[in-house]
């Protein structure tokens, strides 16, 4: 048995996106302030910094930030890294496992929106970015949830960290057990605000890691990430997000640090196509502005997503030994997605790979190769430069009689 390639088509041949899974489909509503460890100041002059480029796959691009990562949400592509896996000081993005533990509790049933914590004197303690908690009062969790994503509130961060672990060293606990869940490999927690601590680090590629897993896992709970405004105890403040309070993102998270700089986990979804962009170390509050918008549209106008086959076309035929169907078709059980740059009719080439012939019996759903997607430019981690090829129907295996005349065929004319 041979590995056969069957190479599809070259360049053109393929309709932009039409469909996507219902979660890709999903819209939100649209979003519309230097402390140790909150957000984190506000707008001033920008400092003088060089820039230095990231690596794309279509060629290096300046940015100031010290890591930066952005990727294709639908597809998983990596579109931009720059220094993507060196653990850093992660401020206030701390507050997105806080979260992601906080929502993974709600959809499991353990906790209720509605439920509130009762207010330690430590949290109340906190300084940096506050949501204004007062001590011995009780405080909802869906408050405490929008007291992070608007405020950037330290205290709602230790609020809910309390509320749920008991202790905010036993919530560290649970933080670092999920990010291993989840394989954040270069992140370690150690508070659930991101106040400065030596050994409290992410990296930016970890954040993205989240940020996905947010966005997918929680969609009933996400639309708090884009809240203009929040007001508790008299006190209104705007989301810190700079995307968001332009009305450019619905999430996620900013923070900034003296060690660590200003950072920022964004995010926004046009024409169903959504993008994650994650900086860290960028030098100004103005930066942080400037990088993320830009980084922004510079994903949108460069990739695209497009469908290569919806789910259950027939993409192929392939041969089949020793069954009661000389062929059987092949199909993709989810649409073939995949992020490709801007021009890439001219350049793609689409192939699949299956081993030939296929010996019978073939049951329908059975893997039996994979799409690839080759050529200048293809964004690496995505899922569908491997797509999964399986069945579309069962062949059945010939009986003892059937099998003898076939070798025997095969064994005088090669067929």
């Amino acid at each position: 048995m041979n590995t056969r390639r069957v190479l599809l088509f070259v360049g053109a041949g393929v309709a932009s996106l039409s469909a996507l899974p219902a979660w890709a489909k999903r819209r939100h509503a649209p979003e519309a302030g230097a402390t140790p460890s909150g957000d984190e100041g506000g707008p001033g002059a920008s400092t003088a910094v060089v820039s230095s480029p990231a690596e794309t796959p279509i060629g290096p691009v300046d940015t100031v930030a010290t890591h930066a990562i952005v990727i294709d949400f639908n597809t998983g592509a990596v579109l931009l890294t720059k220094d993507p896996d060196t653990p850093s000081p992660p401020s206030s993005l701390t507050k997105l496992m806080t979260i992601y533990i906080t929502f993974q509790q709600l959809k499991e049933g353990k906790l209720r929106l509605g439920q509130t914590f009762l207010i330690s004197e430590h949290a109340w303690h906190m300084g940096g970015s506050r949501m204004f908690v007062q001590v011995g009062t009780n405080v909802t969790i869906e408050d405490l949830i929008r007291g992070i994503f608007v405020d950037s509130g330290n205290d709602a961060a230790v609020a809910l960290a309390e509320g749920i672990g008991g202790t905010e060293d036993n919530f560290a606990t649970m933080m670092n057990a999920a990010a291993a869940k989840l394989g954040m490999t270069h992140s370690h927690f150690l508070n659930a605000s991101g106040w400065p601590a030596d050994g409290h680090f992410m990296s930016v590629r970890d954040i993205a890691t989240l940020s996905e897993h947010i966005i997918r896992d929680f969609p009933e709970y996400y639309h708090y990430a884009g809240e203009q405004s929040f007001a508790y105890n008299k006190i209104n403040q705007m989301n810190r997000n700079p995307l968001v309070t332009a009305g450019l993102g619905d999430g996620l998270k900013t923070g900034h640090t003296e060690e660590g700089g200003y950072s920022l986990a964004g995010t926004t979804e046009r024409n169903y196509r959504r993008v994650i962009v994650v900086l860290n170390g960028l030098p100004s509050w103005d930066s942080r502005v400037t990088e993320s918008k830009r980084l922004m549209d510079w994903a949108f106008n460069s990739f695209q997503d497009v469908q290569l086959f919806a789910a259950g076309a027939q993409v192929t035929q392939a041969p089949v030994w020793l069954g009661e169907a000389p062929m059987v078709g092949l199909t993709v059980p989810q649409p073939a997605v995949v992020t490709m740059p801007m021009g890439w009719q001219n350049t793609v080439k689409v192939a699949v790979d299956y081993p030939a012939p296929i010996p019978a019996p073939i049951t329908a759903g059975q893997v039996i190769g994979q799409i690839n997607v080759t050529g200048p430019g293809i964004p690496s981690g995505q899922a569908a430069t491997g797509a999964q090829l399986v069945a579309m129907t069962d062949v059945r295996r010939l009986g003892l009689p059937g099998r003898a005349l076939a070798r025997l065929r095969h064994f005088i004319t090669g067929a």
